[in-house]
């Protein structure tokens, strides 16, 4: 009894021992981020040009309106990993896949979940006997349609609410075709899944929910941050480097500026949490390109296609990457067109 209390007391302490480091570690970074939003526009004039004046704005910009919803969207997303047992998901399910599959995409308004934790949840509800096409349907909208995404929406674009019903419906329609489609023509010999390795006595004890929740604030932190941080530099260098002649070529065009966000939000890999104020950010674009920045994002991009073919295997992440592109580039040109 004396070992469970102490256990139990040291998890508190490495939870709130992680809490602060991750509170304080946010604060930290939006403090450097003003300081330098403030400095750096002085410092560039004086150095270089106006130019690195008005990317160090909006790299700024971008980081500090973001941080705060990437950190509370991290806490949410380790204490779910951590404390919500994986067979709940199962018992909430029907068992029809094509009646899971709605449930599954809706259960994404309620629980969040980032990009990177959302691919191996999916493979641990596959393992533990949930249908693919809805652990696949979770997959796509969890990271897309979560609470902290929309009203991060909501505070990148004051004032347009139909841009985050949009995001919403948008997402919500993409997983929801996937999970279907996979339904109608998905194979199981597409799916690799690798076994669970399980802890032996010779390995150790198995690490507690609190060490769980820690390890998993501090990956998806830091991991996501990282990826804020170049998302940001990249919008900000695309903004100031390529030549107003070439924006015009794809502004001036609906469907080629649509195509062109989409592939660019594959290849930044912004976080969902914080893709909203990137997509703010590219102003020289229509609604509806932004708004397939945003769609396209959280379902395809680079570290997604790579977490995919770790987890259920090249072949997968594959045909799987690009049949969703095309989808939801497809209902963001819809969403777009009726609400925007």
């Amino acid at each position: 009894m004396r070992n469970q209390r102490s256990g139990a007391a040291d998890g508190v302490r490495l939870a709130a021992r992680a809490l602060v480091y991750a509170a304080l570690g946010g604060l930290a970074l939006a403090a450097i981020a003003t300081v330098v939003s403030v400095l750096g526009p002085v410092l560039a004039l004086d150095l270089a040009t106006p130019a690195m004046a008005a990317w160090w704005t909006v790299f700024t910009a971008v980081v500090v309106q973001g941080v705060p919803f990437l950190l509370l969207g991290t806490l949410v997303s380790a204490a779910i990993g951590a404390f919500v047992p994986e067979r709940v998901f199962g018992r909430l399910l029907p068992r029809s896949p094509a009646l899971a599959v709605p449930v599954a995409g809706a259960a994404g308004v309620v629980l969040p979940g980032c990009e990177c934790a959302s691919v191996p949840v999916a493979g641990s509800l596959i393992r533990r006997g949930v249908a693919p096409a809805a652990a696949l349907a979770f997959l796509l909208s969890a990271p897309a349609i979560n609470p902290v995404v929309l009203v991060a929406t909501s505070l990148a674009f004051p004032g347009q609410p139909a841009m985050v019903l949009a995001r919403l419906l948008a997402s919500l329609a993409a997983a929801l075709v996937m999970g279907w489609l996979w339904v109608r023509f998905g194979k199981e010999e597409w799916l690799r899944l690798p076994e669970r390795r399980t802890s032996s006595a010779g390995s150790g004890a198995p690490r507690s929910r609190w060490d769980g929740f820690r390890a998993g604030l501090q990956h998806d932190f830091l991991h996501a941050g990282g990826f804020l941080v170049v998302g940001a530099a990249a919008a900000a260098t695309f903004g100031i480097v390529v030549p107003r002649s070439v924006l015009d070529t794809f502004t001036g065009s609906p469907w080629l500026s649509v195509l062109l966000l989409a592939v660019l939000a594959v290849v930044l890999c912004v976080c969902s949490e914080a893709d909203a104020f990137v997509a703010a950010s590219l102003t020289g674009f229509s609604p509806t390109a932004r708004l397939a920045f945003m769609v396209v994002g959280p379902m395809v991009d680079l570290k997604l296609i790579a977490l995919q073919a770790g987890t259920f295997g090249r072949s997968f992440a594959v045909r799987f990457s690009a049949a969703t592109w095309a989808v939801a580039v497809t209902s963001s040109v819809l969403a777009g067109w009726w609400l925007l």
